[in-house]
């Protein structure tokens, strides 16, 4: 597994460094071993390889199962090497659920785009809970990611020809409180939210989109 994902990294930095003005940001905020889940903002199907590409950790990524569905079986080998598992936007996935948990309690560190579905300006969409479920259950620390420049890179074969100025900028590690028994909804609202505007403190103002705070006098 880690010989196909490696592979595809020194890959995919060589594109970078060819194509793209490619900057990272906050490499020292990751922490080196332990479980982690990072949170980040999702303009375009490029953003798993460019956080592979810029975070010093091995990755795995909860993906929509529409990408396994477009792939053929060879693709689907291959996005499973990489680290990918999908999961069902549509609802509850408990598979899905129960197999994050799993590399979380082996320390592994895990990506999720709690918009679930890539942007369709630069501008952030409303987050879902299930992200907050996931950390409270697991216990691990939480690093925001913010990403720009990706959205221009709308075609799957970009991949092969990233372009343009792209930024990855990477925060502080935090974790939730602890809360016993079911948290109810309006409190993993808040959390969530709390969660996106850390996400948004790392971006410019121009891509926080629903979670833009008031404008002060």
């Amino acid at each position: 597994m880690s010989t196909i994902y490696n592979i595809t990294n020194v890959l995919q930095r060589g594109t970078l460094r060819l194509f793209a003005d490619w900057k990272v940001s906050g490499t020292e905020n990751v922490p080196p071993v332990g479980p982690v889940v990072i949170v980040s903002n999702h303009l375009s199907n490029f953003d798993p390889s460019l956080l592979s590409c810029s975070l010093p950790r091995r990755l795995n990524y909860l993906a929509k199962d529409g990408i396994f569905r477009a792939v053929t079986p060879l693709g689907r080998w291959y996005l499973r090497q990489y680290g990918a598992f999908p999961i069902d936007r549509g609802g509850a996935d408990v598979a899905a659920f129960r197999w994050s948990l799993r590399q979380l309690q082996h320390d592994a560190a895990l990506v999720v785009f709690p918009e679930g579905t890539r942007s369709q300006s630069a501008g952030m969409n409303p987050a879902k809970s299930g992200v907050v479920s996931l950390i409270l259950r697991s216990g691990a620390p939480v690093l925001p990611v913010g990403i720009t420049g990706t959205e221009r890179l709308g075609a799957f074969l970009r991949v092969v020809n990233p372009t343009g100025r792209i930024r990855v900028n990477i925060g502080q590690p935090f974790s939730l409180p602890s809360i016993e028994g079911r948290p109810p909804r309006e409190l993993l609202e808040s959390m969530t939210t709390d969660i996106m505007h850390r996400v948004c403190d790392l971006l410019p103002e121009s891509y926080h989109g629903y979670y833009a705070r008031p404008t002060k006098n």
